[in-house]
């Protein structure tokens, strides 16, 4: 099975029929922790410029990427490495690079302190006015979806807007490498993702696969235009399991397509660093006790898994 044989929810129900999109979306997170959007709105030719401004990135010399590494920033800004990324548990490093796009925010915020500026590469003139809009379009897209799935909770459907106000919200650009015929390492070790949802352009290289419940890996191959959103560890534990985050990886291509780099632009929605993350009304039941009785901050749980993944 792939999860292209799953429908795509067209993202145009959310405004025509809201409480119908909530069902359906709750459907497929809550059976799969991923769920495939159509017709989202977000024009073909941003995506197609931000493959391309991001290419153009990781095509420059090791040593002029290497000029936007901060090191021990978290990743959270700029660019990382090939190598260090780690899945957690895992024996080798992923076999990736990347770089990572931020929310802006004023002087002054109280944020400002684990939240700084951007940076973009001189290299590329393109990559500011892309990724800029890109990420606003994937953040308004964001929040519509986790509107949906308060619904689909049987809350209020701004209920987490205060939560995602100012949230640390990342656009990560990915570039997997060719892969070596006698590698041990996978492009991304089997994971967990660490946010509140994750929305995924789709990439032109399959790899990509999902830990079904029946114990299944399943190719996640969304049709052309499509987004693939995923339920991530923090709405996990916000509810309690209810909504599951689905363990996923990217694993190495079959040797003939082992010398075509790879491509990836996932999304990752964040609560705000100072929300906190506690169980949500209606999600402990006596079928399904409290399994985090103990509340922890947004930040403080994104520093833990920072952790274990040897980003800091």
């Amino acid at each position: 099975m792939m999860l292209a044989d799953i429908p795509p929810l067209s993202f145009s129900q959310y405004f025509s029929d809201p409480q119908g999109f909530a069902r359906s979306l709750g459907g497929q997170v809550r059976r799969y922790g991923f769920a495939v959007i159509s017709e989202h709105g977000i024009a073909q030719d941003l995506c197609d410029q931000a493959y391309e401004a991001a290419q153009a990135f990781f095509a420059l010399p090791d040593s002029v990427k290497r000029k936007y590494h901060q090191p021990g920033g978290g990743g959270a800004r700029g660019y990382t490495p090939f190598g260090i990324e780690t899945a957690k548990g895992a024996q080798h490093s992923d076999l990736k690079e990347f770089w990572h796009v931020g929310r802006d925010l004023g002087p002054g915020h109280r944020f400002r302190d684990h939240m700084g500026d951007n940076l973009w590469p001189d290299e590329v003139p393109a990559f500011r006015p892309v990724f800029t809009q890109l990420y606003a379009a994937l953040d308004g897209v964001g929040r519509a979806l986790v509107s949906a799935l308060a619904r689909d909770l049987g809350l209020a459907p701004d209920w987490f807007e205060p939560a995602l106000k100012d949230g640390n919200s990342i656009l990560r650009l990915l570039h997997y490498p060719p892969v070596p015929v006698d590698s041990p390492a996978v492009r991304a070790g089997a994971h967990e993702d660490i946010n509140t949802i994750t929305l995924l352009l789709g990439a032109e290289e399959a790899g990509l696969e999902l830990l079904d419940r029946d114990g299944r890996w399943i190719a996640v191959n969304p049709p052309p235009g499509c987004l693939v959103c995923n339920i991530g560890d923090m709405l996990q534990r916000h509810t309690n399991n209810v909504l599951p985050s689905t363990t996923h990886r990217v694993v190495n291509p079959a040797p003939e397509r082992r010398h075509v780099p790879r491509y990836s632009i996932p999304f990752f929605l964040h609560y705000a660093s100072d929300f906190l993350i506690e169980t949500l009304p209606g999600c402990a039941t006596a079928a399904n006790p409290n399994r985090y009785p103990v509340p922890i901050t947004a930040n403080a749980y994104l520093e833990e898994r920072l952790a274990e993944i040897k980003l800091k």
